[in-house]
């Protein structure tokens, strides 16, 4: 891996940690402090990186600056009842240009990937997504995008990237990779119909604030589907995370965001995880940096309770349910292990989509489909994959 692009933390910060008892995150974990003494990440599942980036931020410049709040109160968190196999990468300073600094995060996450390190990036603008995302180019895979986001950001095809545009320019530059696109927590007077109508015909999903905050439960199929999960602290509540120029008082609570993390985390799939927008000179008494560091911690115990339990292994660890409606038959897959529900689209082997033919879904996709009712997301990936 390449380490060139990343700053060490400073030693000053581990400060406050080394002074607690009972040994906290800060005690326990890897820290790239020292300039050519490169962490050790052989073991390791899950690595922080910091992007001191914000000249794609529209009406919220400074979100790249003392992203190390976040690590102060992350490091004085205590562990959970699992192994600590994470390390923390330091930062990467902002390129001469904002494209330089897209090319160090996008072969940093592409160089973690390869060896199977979840990065959790914390910056800097929305649009490192972008970044992010071409990271996946040396996979040779799709993608699917999940963005907990009150916008969908979508802007012009014309504009330039920035956190307002970057959807469109994933969805229209090529390589395009994307598979599938979902918003999480979108409140509807920020978006256009022009949006929203577009969203549908593009067969992706997008879930209302109202309808995430009633039932919680419903983003777990979409978060387990999701190879990234970008976060937007617009999303959340002023009045619960203040650190952002452009947020507003409706949101998800505290509570609800790192909710959401863990069901992040708990997915098989997810294999990078970003919280941006992040602006210290908004934040009152550090509270949203605590937030934020709350979500890694939520985001991480997720990761260490993953069922592995995706039905490609033996059948014997999952029931069948055969469900005819229509002029269809759709399968079902119930896993032993955990509980949790699959639906099947039937491809052939050489299909380039064959990954995308388990569509995580709910209990009530079940009870639906047997009151000959089709799975709205059994639709949708059906209409993509033909």
């Amino acid at each position: 891996m390449n380490f060139e692009y990343l700053s060490p933390i400073d030693d000053a910060l581990l400060m406050h940690s080394k002074l607690q008892t009972n040994k906290p995150i800060g005690q326990c974990i890897e820290i790239y402090t020292t300039k050519g003494e490169f962490p050790n990440l052989e073991n390791k599942k899950i690595a922080i990186i910091g992007v001191e980036e914000d000249r794609g931020s529209i009406d919220n410049y400074g979100t790249g600056n003392n992203l190390d709040n976040i690590r102060k109160e992350f490091y004085a968190l205590y562990p959970g009842n699992w192994p600590i196999n994470l390390v923390d990468l330091g930062n990467i300073k902002k390129g001469n240009s904002i494209e330089d600094t897209y090319f160090a995060l996008k072969n940093i996450i592409s160089s973690l990937l390869k060896i199977k390190i979840i990065p959790i990036i914390i910056g800097g603008s929305q649009d490192l997504t972008y970044a992010n995302y071409r990271a996946y180019d040396d996979l040779e895979q799709t993608v699917n995008l999940a963005c907990v986001d009150n916008k969908f950001d979508l802007g012009s095809i014309e504009d330039d990237l920035n956190s307002q545009t970057f959807l469109s320019k994933i969805v229209m530059n090529q390589p395009c990779n994307l598979f599938n696109y979902c918003n999480i927590g979108y409140q509807t007077y920020f978006n256009s119909q022009n949006e929203i109508d577009l969203l549908k015909s593009l067969f992706f999903e997008s879930h209302r604030l109202g309808e995430v905050t009633n039932s919680l439960q419903i983003v777990e199929p979409v978060l387990r589907d999701a190879d990234i999960v970008s976060i937007d602290l617009s999303a959340v509540k002023n009045s619960e995370a203040p650190a952002n120029n452009n947020a507003t008082p409706n949101g998800f609570t505290g509570a609800e965001i790192c909710a959401i993390s863990r069901y992040a985390g708990i997915s098989d799939k997810v294999s990078s995880f970003g919280i941006y927008e992040y602006n210290s000179k908004y934040d009152n008494k550090n509270q949203t940096a605590q937030l934020i560091a709350q979500m890694i911690w939520y985001f991480i115990e997720g990761v260490n309770y993953r069922a592995n339990d995706y039905p490609f292994g033996l059948k014997d660890n999952y029931q069948k349910f055969i469900v005819p409606i229509e002029n269809e038959v759709l399968n079902f897959f119930k896993s032993n292990k955990s509980g949790r529900w699959w639906m099947e689209i039937s491809l052939n082997e050489n299909n380039k989509y064959k990954r995308h033919a388990l569509i995580p879904c709910t209990y009530q996709d079940y009870i639906s489909a047997t009151d000959q009712e089709i799975p709205d997301r059994w639709l949708n990936t059906l209409k993509k994959l033909i």
